[in-house]
Formats: C-alpha cells, sequence, structure tokens
C-alpha cells in the first residue's frame, strides 16, 4: 500500500501527518519556513515510493501541489468548505495537527471532497484574469474619491472626468482647496499608470481570447466579450470533470441563441437557444413558439410581465431567429407561497387578507 498523508498550509509553516500502511510508521511535524526550496528538500525521502498527499485548497496549494507533483507523489486538492463539514457536528479546538490529521483521514477513507486542479495555463489564465479586475476596481475607485472631491468642494458633477477639456480643469485646480488639488493630482497621475497598465494586460488577453478556442466560441455569443470570455474559460475549467450539465454552470439569461457548431466542448452542453423566459433554468423540452417580428421601438414597461408580452427593452441582435424556440409556453411571474399552496389545493381564496384580492389561476 502507498503512504498516506495531509498537509495543512499556512504562511509561516506547514504542518504534516503522514502513515505508512505497510510498516505502521508515522510521522507528524512542522516544516518551517513554508517555500518551496524547503518542501522540496523534506519530499526527497519519498523518493521512489509510491505516496498521496492531501492539501485543503487555501491560499499557497499551488507550489505545494506542484512540488508533490514533481516528486512524483499524487496531489489531492480538498475543498476547504466541505472539509470542513466532513468534521460532524461536534466542534473541538482545532490545532494544525488536528487540521492535518484530518486530510489524511478523509484521503485513507476516501471521503476527502475534491477539487479539480487545473494545468499551469489556466493558472496564469486565471491569475491574469484577477489582476485586470483588480486593476479595475482601484481604477474606479480612484474615479470615485476624485467625484467625492468634488463634490466636497461644491464642485459641479460632471461625467467623464478624462476627458480633455475636464481634465485641464481638474489640474487648474479651479474651486479647490490647496490639500484637495494635491488629491486630484495624485489621482489623476495614478489613474494614468492604471489605464497604462489595463491596456497593455487587455492587450494580452485579447491575444489569448483569439487562440483558445473555447474563447473564440464564446466571444461568439452576444453580449461576452474576449475578456469576459477569458474569465469565463479561465474559471470554469474542463467541462468533462461536470457529471451533468446543469452543474457546469448557470445558463445565462444573456446568453444569445446559437445554431452554428462550436470548438468548445464548455458550449456542448448548453441549450441550442436560449430565450429570457426562463433564463435556461426550466429542464422541460422545447416547444415552437409563432414567428413575432422584433420590436423596433423600445417599450417603456420595465416589469418582467411587460418584457414577456412586448419583448425586452432593447433591440434584438440581427443574429437572433425569428421563430426561436423556449422550454416554457409562456413566462410566468414568480408565485409566492401562499398563491402555490392555494393551487395546491385547487382554489384560489376571495381574498387573501385586508389588502386586495388574490390574482386568479
Amino acid at each position: 500500500m502507498r503512504i498516506i498523508g495531509g498537509l495543512d498550509v499556512h504562511r509561516s509553516q506547514i504542518t504534516y501527518d503522514w502513515v505508512d500502511p505497510d510498516t505502521g510508521q508515522r510521522q507528524r511535524g512542522r516544516l518551517a519556513p513554508a517555500h518551496r526550496e524547503h518542501l522540496r528538500g523534506w519530499l526527497e525521502q519519498f523518493q521512489g515510493r509510491p505516496a498521496a498527499f492531501a492539501v485543503e485548497g487555501c491560499t499557497g496549494w499551488r507550489y505545494v501541489v506542484e512540488e508533490l507533483q514533481r516528486a512524483g507523489i499524487t496531489a489531492h486538492l480538498a475543498e476547504p468548505a466541505d472539509t470542513s463539514a466532513a468534521r460532524g457536528p461536534k466542534r473541538h479546538a482545532k490545532t494544525d495537527q488536528l487540521d492535518a490529521r484530518h486530510l489524511r483521514e478523509l484521503l485513507a477513507g476516501g471521503r476527502l471532497p475534491e477539487s479539480w486542479i487545473p494545468p499551469a495555463h489556466v493558472l496564469e489564465a486565471r491569475t491574469q484574469i484577477r489582476c485586470y479586475k483588480a486593476l479595475t476596481d482601484e481604477h474606479t475607485a480612484w474615479l470615485q474619491r476624485v467625484h467625492a472631491t468634488l463634490f466636497q468642494h461644491g464642485v459641479p458633477a460632471e461625467g467623464n472626468l478624462l476627458a480633455a477639456d475636464r481634465r485641464a480643469r481638474l489640474e487648474a485646480g479651479r474651486g479647490l482647496s490647496p490639500a484637495a488639488h494635491q488629491l486630484v493630482t495624485v489621482a489623476l497621475r495614478t489613474l494614468d499608470h492604471l489605464d497604462a497598465e489595463l491596456d497593455r494586460l487587455r492587450g494580452e488577453l485579447r491575444f489569448m481570447a483569439r487562440c483558445q478556442p473555447g474563447c473564440r466560441a464564446l466571444d461568439g455569443l452576444y453580449g461576452i466579450g474576449p475578456v469576459t470570455a477569458v474569465a469565463i474559460w479561465a474559471e470554469l475549467g474542463d467541462p468533462q470533470r461536470f457529471r451533468r450539465r446543469d452543474r457546469r454552470c448557470a445558463t445565462p439569461a444573456w446568453t444569445s441563441p446559437s445554431t452554428a457548431p462550436t470548438a468548445s466542448a464548455l458550449l456542448a452542453a448548453w441549450p441550442v437557444r436560449v430565450r429570457r423566459c426562463c433564463a435556461g433554468r426550466c429542464l422541460r423540452p422545447p416547444s415552437p413558439l409563432p414567428a413575432r417580428p422584433p420590436p423596433t421601438t423600445p417599450t417603456t414597461s420595465r416589469s418582467r410581465i411587460g418584457w414577456a408580452a412586448t419583448g425586452p427593452p432593447w433591440r434584438w441582435p440581427a443574429s437572433w431567429p425569428a421563430a426561436a424556440t423556449t422550454c416554457c409556453a409562456r413566462w410566468e411571474p414568480r408565485r409566492t407561497r401562499r398563491q402555490r399552496r392555494y393551487q395546491t389545493l385547487g382554489r384560489w381564496p376571495s381574498r387573501c387578507g385586508p389588502c386586495a384580492s388574490c390574482p386568479p389561476s
């Protein structure tokens, strides 16, 4: 039998607990400091011996899994929430030694809730996408800080502060105190730096979207751009690891219907045509709808019932077929618990209370 162990990873140290079922040998301890070189030297003792270690999927798991695989050891990535729930209802004092032993016992008993270990190129794409998201959030935060400073000093509110004429007024500091003018100047320099980094990173993501088949298939859908396509592909990962279609992802309500074959296995299980009637959450077989020309003018009603009757308050893309299929014969608003109860009983009360009558069935 192979060696079975668990690793509890922290920033300053790694706690290990492993056992050899053949010899009955068991060791536990700590590796400090926790870095790649120290872990690589510790794993040399398992060279040529079959072994498997479980690691919790928290910050720091990547280099641990990479070193385990480099040493020829089978790595199992545990899902943190399910691993914690596997402890049971009893709560005891939790230590690093208990965490490592808990991972080892789950792996030995075949009860470890495992997570998918992405390949290196997917991990790199995830890092780039999250860096892009962090830069975008920082850019938005600095713009909001400038807007708040202008409002604090009574400067008229304007949109697109980075336009040439409005930026010139900001740099001149009209209506601002010296400290506020200094803050706005620092914000403008920071925004310039963030814009340069975002442009460079956006170019890399667009190049990746053109090269990856799954990203190209996603980019062809209405409402999904190159950056969003890379984000969906990187975060979803390998679709073959899902047993059922509804486990892969919830079909977005804004997904455009597409009848063209796609090169990505990600879209193989998605509905061929999706309408806004139920956002793809209905499991009933599709039923044909009569042809209806797309609306030429936007509607004024913003309610879901109004959209179902007259269409969404925007123009449909030209790629949408005139006679689409939908999984529901018609869109119905969500009923309340009281309405569903009386619908099950087969009757409706004349009045739900002192307010008004209930809607008909």
